[in-house]
């Protein structure tokens, strides 16, 4: 009989591109045998000294599948001719430790298998480790992606959701890139971990409305522990809250059960919660970790199939931050 899972990944199949089917859960057997464990022995590692990098990667590994696809394009540095993804506002706040383990993954695979193992499945599969070590579902990971041979900083405007993006304009975003709302607002729950800086919110603090400085969406318990945790956002950048103030680290469903306590951080995930099309879905796994966890799974399996790199297509980078070939 063949399993849900199983089925789903059928299913998926059917409606990808046939560049996408040249994927294989054991496409480095032969070539590189120790993929595995290098990627597991490394994101431990770092797992263990800096926890942190578990939300950073994820949300590296989100960025760089949101624009164009998951090829490694967001790792690679800008040069004196390009700007490079990386250069985008948006992604100036991406953690180095999250482009540390991969650099790190990158480094160790190279002297055992030079040459073969791309950093846009490097990418993948660190993030499916991290997910897994925070308490998230364990997922598929199909291997055999290219990583990019373009990157440009005017590819990423209008690609990832930012944090007072309206909630209509992030379902377009996500149904132009063929996900569901319901696949939307499962892999919103990533925010379950992670960290905010002050100063994508702090307008709904201290400046929501002439008559109401505050965003009355948030409970007044809550709005006046940020008060006073971002009090000094302007002159200190690095000031930041936790997405999920209750269990911060563990990847869990209490993110959704947060935005019901009027403990959504950003406005866009206040969003989730008060329009008709997300907040069944809300409602639903805020109740069912189960089924949270089954969905999210599913729908980073999805994203991760999203506009691969294969053949000619792309290349494996010696470094994960540069062309193989310099670019002008």
């Amino acid at each position: 009989m063949v399993s849900p899972s199983s089925l789903f990944l059928i299913l998926l199949f059917l409606s990808i591109p046939f560049s996408e089917c040249n994927l294989t859960t054991d496409y480095y057997k032969n070539s590189c045998p120790q993929l595995e464990n290098i990627i597991r022995e490394t994101v431990t590692s770092k797992y263990i000294s800096v926890p942190a990098a578990a939300a950073g990667t994820l949300r590296l590994f989100f960025h760089d599948c949101m624009v164009g696809g998951c090829d490694a394009s967001v790792l690679i540095s800008s040069n004196p001719f390009t700007k490079a993804e990386r250069d985008a506002d948006i992604n100036l706040a991406l953690p180095g430790d999250a482009f540390d383990v991969i650099v790190r993954a990158k480094t160790a695979l190279e002297l055992s298998c030079p040459g073969i193992v791309s950093c846009a499945d490097i990418l993948a599969l660190a993030t499916r480790n991290f997910v897994s070590m925070a308490g998230g579902p364990v997922y598929t990971v199909m291997l055999g992606r290219k990583d990019s041979l373009e990157s440009n900083i005017s590819s990423v405007e209008g690609n990832i959701p930012r944090a007072n993006t309206t909630m209509d304009e992030i379902i377009r975003m996500f149904e132009s890139k063929n996900f569901t709302v319901g696949e939307m607002v499962a892999l919103s729950g990533a925010h379950t971990i992670g960290f905010s800086h002050c100063k994508e919110f702090a307008y709904r603090l201290f400046g929501y409305s002439r008559s109401t400085p505050t965003d009355p969406s948030y409970h007044p318990k809550f709005s006046a522990a940020l008060k006073t945790l971002c009090a000094n956002y302007k002159n200190d950048s690095d000031m930041a809250a936790f997405n999920d103030p209750m269990t911060p680290s563990k990847f869990d469903n209490m993110y959704y059960q947060n935005l019901k306590r009027g403990m959504g951080l950003l406005e866009s995930d206040n969003g989730l919660l008060r329009h008709p099309r997300t907040n069944h879905f809300v409602d639903l796994y805020a109740f069912n970790q189960t089924a949270f966890s089954n969905d999210f799974a599913r729908a980073i399996e999805k994203l991760s199939l999203s506009g691969i790199k294969t053949g000619n297509q792309g290349e494996v980078r010696r470094k994960c931050d540069a062309f193989n070939t310099f670019q002008t």
